[in-house]
Parts: C-alpha cells; sequence; structure tokens
C-alpha cells in the first residue's frame, strides 16, 4: 500500500514537471508571435521610409530580415487539434534552434478522446527522445519525421529518427531516471487506452507507431 501510494507520487510529480514544461515551450513559441505582430506596423513605418527615398534595395533586405525572423516563430504545424498543435510547435521551434529538420504531416479532428494531459505526454516525450538521438549525429544528418491522423476508428502516430553510434539502440534510457520514466509513462498511456505501440530501431535511425481507438 505504502509502494504503491509512492508510485503514484512519483507518478503525479512527474506529469506536473512535464505540463509545466511544456507550458512553459508553448507560452514562450506563443511570446515570440506577439513580440512579432507588436512590431509589425514599425516594421511597415520603415519600409514606407525606405520606399519614399526610392531605396528598393533597401526593402528587399528588410524582406529578407521579416522572412527570416517569422520563420523563427511561424507555426508550421496545423494539426487541427489546439493542444496537439501547441505542444508539436514547442517542439518544432527547439528542434529548429538545434538544426534538426523536421519533416510532419498531421492532421486531427477538434475534439479527441485521448485526455489533453496523455497527449501532451506522447508528444512530448517522442519530441524529446527523436532531438537527443539526433543530437548523436552531425547537423546534416539529424531528421525527424512525424505522421499523425484518423485511421478509422483509431488515432494513428508514427514518428521516425535518425539516431547516432553506428548500432542498433535498445528502447530502455541511459539518459537518467526522469528520462526512464517517460518512456513507461507512454507505455501506461497506451495501455490506458487499450491501444497499440510498437518500437523499431535500425543502425542508423528508430521508429515508435502508436495507435488509440477513439
Amino acid at each position: 500500500m505504502i509502494f504503491d501510494r509512492l508510485i503514484r507520487k512519483k507518478v503525479a510529480a512527474f506529469e506536473t514537471e512535464i505540463i509545466q514544461k511544456y507550458y512553459r515551450e508553448v507560452e514562450n513559441m506563443y511570446e515570440k508571435m506577439r513580440g512579432w505582430r507588436h512590431d509589425y506596423r514599425h516594421h511597415i513605418q520603415a519600409m514606407k521610409v525606405h520606399a519614399a527615398r526610392g531605396e528598393y534595395q533597401e526593402i528587399d533586405r528588410y524582406l529578407d530580415m521579416l522572412d527570416d525572423d517569422l520563420t523563427n516563430v511561424e507555426t508550421v504545424v496545423r494539426t487541427g487539434n489546439r493542444m496537439a498543435d501547441a505542444i508539436f510547435n514547442s517542439k518544432l521551434s527547439l528542434a529548429a534552434e538545434r538544426q534538426i529538420q523536421v519533416k510532419a504531416q498531421a492532421s486531427l479532428p477538434v475534439a479527441l478522446t485521448v485526455s489533453e494531459l496523455d497527449l501532451c505526454i506522447l508528444i512530448g516525450n517522442l519530441m524529446d527522445n527523436a532531438m537527443d538521438a539526433c543530437m548523436e549525429l552531425p547537423a546534416e544528418k539529424r531528421l525527424i519525421r512525424i505522421y499523425m491522423e484518423m485511421k478509422g476508428n483509431y488515432l494513428y502516430l508514427a514518428l521516425t529518427n535518425t539516431a547516432g553510434g553506428g548500432k542498433k539502440h535498445s528502447f530502455a534510457t541511459t539518459k537518467g531516471e526522469g528520462h526512464g520514466l517517460g518512456i513507461s509513462r507512454m507505455d501506461a498511456i497506451v495501455r490506458k487506452y487499450d491501444g497499440y505501440i510498437k518500437r523499431a530501431s535500425e543502425e542508423e535511425a528508430f521508429s515508435t507507431e502508436i495507435l488509440l481507438p477513439q
């Protein structure tokens, strides 16, 4: 009984930490977007000044700078589900900072039977693990592929990432207690919904597939 309470307490603390972490990441992303919108009028005025002076090359350079700046805050995944969008895009912002290429295709209904907490833990841990593995490689070899959609009455999520070391990777983790707990929590969520999870490891890639009934 005491052991069960300790486990539940540990899991609850882990979930709270995960939610707070992802909340900070999402808030950081939206703070960048709000800042860009706030400065939008100033950018327009600056380009009007260049136009009035006939400084068209300066306008081109200014537009290039704005394009680069907007790329850093633009939402790049639009699944149709607000929570999935928030978590995916907060992680994609981190991936960009780490020079990890991400190719994503995702489409979801607005409402899911999977709770927002569980969806947050699944997507967040998958992306964190994938980014950790990619960082073992030089920048030009870092790649994450994401596919997420409804297949009949099932939510299907597949993620594949490149991995370093030139050897097959174990499903276990050596990155610390919290990291290992993240993997076990993903498995527990899949069991909770009577779903299915499959992991596969190749020499230079690692993939995870998840099916959850809806």
